[in-house]
């Protein structure tokens, strides 16, 4: 690779990186409104399917990125993406808590208790996320690599969804027994939405296979990268 593409490749990085870290703060924010994202509502043996909050909804792009990420640009750089995911979070954490402790205004829109019903939660949301986020996310990129060595760095299907399907349980199982026991969510709830919030990602894990090959095909044919080839630090 000439110079100018490593530069090029270093600016696609960053993008990467701030579309991983959007979708990553975004979900920790909206947690707390919930909805069915099936058109009817289904009940077995008394745990109601299909609920699940919209803070899932922007959180599986983080898992696509990071596997695109490993591919092209390696293990390191999926890892470094990671870290500064929980550094993100913890600063959107304290922004949100300076928030939530200046006075607002008697013309305020948004007054305090509103405020605080909304954001109240967000230091726990956020907490117990980063816990969820950092097992399933450093699970993701290990069990990843291991079917890429495995498999020889063939069926990029495999380790995609492989190593997508077990990070996602880790995280909804986590983030949900931390929500729990913090009672921010009824444990009464536990295990539908630990079936609802599995059963969405590995749809969506599913779903988003096509666009990793059509994000690697794209990285190889733009820099001429070999199979298993992976772009070079600067």
């Amino acid at each position: 690779m000439t110079l100018k593409d490593k530069i090029a490749a270093e600016r696609i990085y960053m993008l990467l990186g701030a579309l991983f870290i959007t979708s990553l703060v975004v979900s920790n924010l909206i947690f707390q409104k919930f909805f069915y994202w099936y058109p009817f509502h289904l009940e077995i043996f008394g745990t109601k399917l299909f609920e699940i909050s919209v803070g899932i909804l922007p959180y599986p792009i983080t898992f696509l990125i990071t596997d695109l990420i490993s591919e092209i640009y390696g293990k390191k750089r999926a890892n470094q993406i990671v870290v500064t995911g929980i550094f993100a979070s913890l600063f959107s954490l304290l922004i949100v808590f300076v928030s939530n402790v200046v006075p607002a205004t008697v013309w305020s829109p948004v007054d305090d208790t509103m405020f605080s019903t909304v954001f109240g939660n967000t230091a726990l949301a956020v907490f117990a996320s980063m816990l969820a986020y950092l097992f399933a996310q450093f699970i993701d990129i290990h069990i990843y690599h291991f079917w890429k060595r495995v498999t020889q760095g063939k069926y990029l299907w495999l380790r995609n969804n492989f190593s997508t399907f077990s990070s996602q349980f880790v995280d909804t199982l986590t983030i949900l027994v931390l929500l729990c026991s913090f009672e921010i969510i009824e444990w009464n709830r536990f295990q539908g939405l630990l079936v609802a919030g599995f059963l969405f990602k590995a749809l969506i894990a599913a779903c988003d296979t096509p666009f990793l090959y059509l994000g690697v095909y794209i990285f190889r044919k733009r820099f001429k990268l070999k199979v298993n080839q992976e772009i070079e630090f600067l």
